[in-house]
């Protein structure tokens, strides 16, 4: 097996991950990175066993893998890493959240008992925006992560420095103020209320839930 390949997982590993990003910055093309943490992932091994903590990292390796236009990384332990070539930091925050909800919505795949969740805590850096070398851009994404657990866990962060600033083609800029605004009030993070509407919003318009409301309110 190559030295760049995790056994357990089969992704390749943190040498594999550095080259990768060394190769879009010689190219001086854009990349996002994403650093993701197993939640509480001590405690699952001490409780179930490392047999079982191996089992779902492999489940999750296997959803990394499934995102589409990213590369998937082992770095350590419960660690992971995926690159993203050409996304702005908005578009790699957004994509990331999807991934966090999928994880906390797919427990089935990490086959651990029904009193144990499963989720993940995601740190969010992009280049040249948050550093012009592989190091620096990993330390980025490696700080947003601390971020996102301070945050709680089950979270998406970016680097503390850099504010979540849409741009315009995304958002109205005035739009963007009063998200601000209204993060300096409630002494939140931007991302942190952004991921809040976000699951407003996928409450409100998902099937299943309203199907799963419809058919309580018809059964009480």
């Amino acid at each position: 097996m190559s030295k760049h390949i995790d056994s357990l997982t089969g992704l390749p590993n943190s040498k594999g991950l550095e080259k990768v990003l060394q190769e879009r910055i010689d190219r001086d093309e854009p990349v996002a990175l994403a650093m993701i943490d197993v939640d509480h992932f001590l405690e699952l091994n001490e409780r179930l066993g490392s047999e079982a903590g191996d089992e779902a990292l492999k489940g999750l390796a296997v959803l990394l893998q499934e995102e589409s236009g990213t590369a998937a990384f082992r770095v350590s332990g419960d660690e992971f890493a995926l690159a993203m070539d050409n996304m702005t930091l908005e578009q790699a925050f957004l994509t990331m959240e999807r991934l966090r909800m999928k994880v906390e919505a797919n427990q089935a795949a990490f086959a651990l008992p029904d009193d144990h969740r499963f989720t993940i805590t995601i740190g969010v850096a992009q280049y040249p925006r948050d550093g012009k070398t592989d190091s620096a851009l990993r330390r980025a994404a490696s700080a947003a992560l601390v971020s996102a657990k301070e945050i709680g866990r089950n979270q998406v962060a970016l680097p503390p420095n850099e504010e979540m600033v849409m741009k315009s083609c995304y958002y109205p800029s005035t739009n963007v103020r009063r998200l601000k605004s209204l993060a300096e009030q409630l002494n939140k993070k931007e991302s942190a209320l952004l991921r809040e509407a976000l699951d407003d919003l996928l409450r409100k318009y998902d099937r299943s839930e309203i199907a799963r409301k419809t058919k309580q309110s018809a059964h009480p």
